[in-house]
């Protein structure tokens, strides 16, 4: 795999923190956070940097890398095996080159982060995460 374990897991937390949001759901939003009980936390608004910086991330990918992104997603949905990894990695290329764009697929997907990390676990690559302090 051409792409970094570290640079998959980041683009996996934090597709999951774009997931996990929703419509506004707080008709009150803007007064103190205590006391909404901090439920806009997980609503997506317009002030959302979250999904910026996974565009701002799969942009910074050299080509090698958003192939590996790509395989990685077409792995976990099934639509290869984890043994049909190059050619996998060439659809993906392909994909890329004819403007269907890992990113729009990632973002596109509502389970996108979990197809990342089914990928991985059929390639028997554990997730790299981070530990608790």
């Amino acid at each position: 795999m051409d792409i970094a374990l570290d640079k998959v897991t980041e683009i996996i937390l934090r597709l999951r923190a774009v997931e996990v949001k929703e419509g506004a759901t707080d008709p009150d939003s803007g007064s103190n956070p205590t006391d909404d009980g901090s439920i806009d936390m997980l609503v997506a608004g317009t002030d959302d940097a979250t999904e910026q910086e996974i565009r701002s991330m799969i942009a910074g990918l050299n080509e090698d890398e958003r192939a590996d992104l790509g395989a990685l997603l077409y792995i976990g949905r099934g639509d290869y095996e984890a043994a049909e990894w190059g050619t996998a990695v060439a659809f993906a290329k392909e994909r890329e080159a004819a403007g269907d764009t890992v990113m729009r697929e990632l973002l596109g997907t509502p389970d996108g982060a979990s197809l990342l990390e089914e990928g991985l676990d059929a390639l028997g690559i554990p997730m790299d995460t981070p530990e608790a302090p």
